[in-house]
């Protein structure tokens, strides 16, 4: 018998400059992620969009795409415990953002940059979607 496929489903942004750079936010433990987070009970993805991002940042989402650019699947820290991040991205009002637990830093990044970051691991996978 397989065992049960239980994930964390979450919604996430992403903000891309016209250099190509991604938009991530550090997080008070020192690793960065991107914007977004769980999509609760009965949320669309752009109400969960909308929400995570005015809690973590308090910045207002503009502009969603119609249709995720990446879904990925990835091990959480917790061994054992899986997540799937449905990625799209976003546009923001502005930058001038409100410092949280979730969110300490946001900063563009390009490809390379991101490799040399403490990062969370789903960071891995969307470096990886990047270069394809």
């Amino acid at each position: 018998m397989d065992e049960p496929s239980v994930y964390r489903i979450s919604v996430k942004g992403v903000v891309i400059d016209d250099d190509g750079r991604v938009l991530l936010c550090r997080e008070d433990n020192g690793k960065w992620e991107m914007m977004g987070g769980g999509i609760d009970h009965g949320e669309t993805p752009e109400e969960c969009m909308h929400r995570e991002i005015k809690e973590e940042t308090g910045l207002e989402v503009t502009q969603m795409s119609p249709a995720p650019l990446y879904f990925f699947t990835y091990e959480r820290r917790l061994p054992g415990k899986f997540a799937a991040n449905i990625v799209y991205e976003i546009k923001l009002k502005d930058l001038n953002f409100t410092p949280s637990e979730e969110c300490q830093e946001l900063k563009f990044f390009s490809v390379d940059e991101m490799k040399k970051l403490d990062r969370l691991s789903n960071i891995d996978t969307l470096i990886e979607a990047l270069e394809k």
